[in-house]
């Protein structure tokens, strides 16, 4: 590789590092081609791209990038799996596809903005739900406080009206 073709990988790294979401570096040694080409297909069809990266070009681009994070999860031959949308997509895509096909792929950790993740943080997101059904379960206890908030000051107010009309109908009575 020339040192333009050089910097330019380092930019292009740079701007998908800046622009992504999270980003999980892996060894994917021991792949074949084959395994390695349905990994890729199973992370395209998720709009994760994977792509097998020169660890000196990471460093570079991690620098320019600002996530300097990047560089403690980099060791031997590293692919990083960029991650442009929901967090959690990307760690459930490799961690199905690493239990599936009972790859030997082997997650090093990943990085969340600035938050450098491990392996094991990294698996823990694969099992939380999509963002939206976490928005649905806050919105539902949200709502389930104010209903709760609701029933109280009505109770006390459906008391009072029954006091007075208990009244009324003692002095009609009467």
């Amino acid at each position: 590789m020339r040192l333009e073709e050089k910097k330019q990988a380092v930019s292009e790294l740079a701007h998908k590092l800046e622009r992504s979401t999270i980003v999980i570096t892996t060894n994917y040694r021991g792949l074949s081609v084959a395994e390695m080409t349905e990994l890729r297909r199973r992370l395209r069809q998720e709009e994760i791209e994977y792509r097998v990266i020169k660890n000196t070009l990471a460093r570079f681009a991690a620098e320019q990038a600002g996530k300097e994070g990047l560089t403690s999860i980099i060791e031997g031959p590293t692919a990083i799996a960029f991650g442009y949308g929901d967090v959690v997509a990307p760690p459930k895509a490799l961690i199905d596809y690493i239990r599936s096909a009972k790859s030997e792929l082997r997650i090093f950790g990943g990085l969340m903005g600035q938050r450098v993740l491990s392996a094991a943080e990294v698996a823990t997101l694969a099992t939380l739900p999509p963002k939206e059904v976490l928005i649905a379960k806050l919105l539902s206890v949200m709502q389930g406080s104010i209903f709760a908030l609701v029933r109280v000051l009505n109770a006390n107010i459906a008391g009072l009206l029954g006091l007075l009309v208990a009244r009324r109908k003692q002095l009609e009575g009467g």
